[in-house]
């Protein structure tokens, strides 16, 4: 997001318009090898900021040993919540699918281990996303996301089934997301959690400008339209969902 400020004095802007709409927490995601560390660092800026530690399915490629011990090292840190972003993407193919499947497969083992949710990216992978998840699923304690959610509505019943939670964005404010809005009315606000992708996936009418977590009250009001729910409830339970799925002792 641009104010035409520095990258510290921009992260203070965004901390604080977010608290005016009473953001409280930010969970900040960790993608490649070489943004764990700026991850971890971050959860050291402010209260409000907590983190992840693992490796989205376009990065699979570049993960060596050294990284899973570097996940595994800092994964208990005070303010980690999850494993994540793991998971599959065969849209774009950035990396072998059997890498994808063999990297996704350590990162849950990490999770299994540490009892840690995972925030879970799955892109035109259903099969093997549900494939994966069911060796994993009944060990996994905390369970976890699956972020961003844009498959199918066979996917999200497995997901719902085995216990995880599924994530919407601006995506659901879309005109051609119909797809995204069916799954979401059928899955129960009790599983849902609202979430910005940032700096992507902005919501109508803010959709083209950098996303950030004070543009969260969109997404909210979006589910609440959808599944013909007061918004205040909408808020309240969503808020829940995640205290509990990633901050619960």
């Amino acid at each position: 997001m641009s104010f035409g400020l520095s990258q510290d004095d921009e992260l203070k802007v965004i901390l604080n318009k977010s608290l005016e709409h009473c953001i409280e927490k930010i969970v900040t995601i960790a993608v490649a090898p070489n943004n764990l560390q700026k991850v971890r660092e971050l959860t050291t800026v402010h209260d409000m900021i907590y983190g992840t530690q693992g490796i989205h399915p376009h990065e699979a490629k570049e993960i060596t040993e050294e990284t899973l011990q570097e996940i595994r090292q800092h994964i208990n840190d005070d303010k980690i919540v999850a494993v994540g972003e793991i998971g599959l993407d065969y849209y774009y193919g950035k990396s072998p699918r059997e890498v994808q499947i063999e990297m996704f497969e350590k990162q849950l083992q990490i999770a299994v281990d540490n009892n840690k949710p995972v925030v879970i990216h799955t892109r035109d992978a259903d099969d093997d996303t549900i494939a994966v998840l069911k060796n994993f699923s009944s060990t996994l304690k905390n369970k976890g996301v699956i972020h961003s959610f844009t498959s199918s509505l066979e996917l999200s019943k497995f997901c719902l089934a085995e216990g995880f939670h599924l994530g919407f964005n601006g995506i659901i404010t879309f005109k051609n997301a119909e797809n995204v809005r069916e799954v979401l009315r059928e899955c129960p606000i009790e599983r849902i959690l609202v979430e910005t992708d940032a700096p992507f996936l902005t919501p109508v009418p803010y959709r083209g400008k950098e996303n950030a977590p004070f543009y969260l009250p969109f997404v909210a009001e979006k589910i609440a339209q959808e599944k013909n729910l007061d918004l205040q409830e909408v808020l309240k339970i969503t808020k829940e969902n995640a205290l509990n799925l990633f901050f619960k002792d």
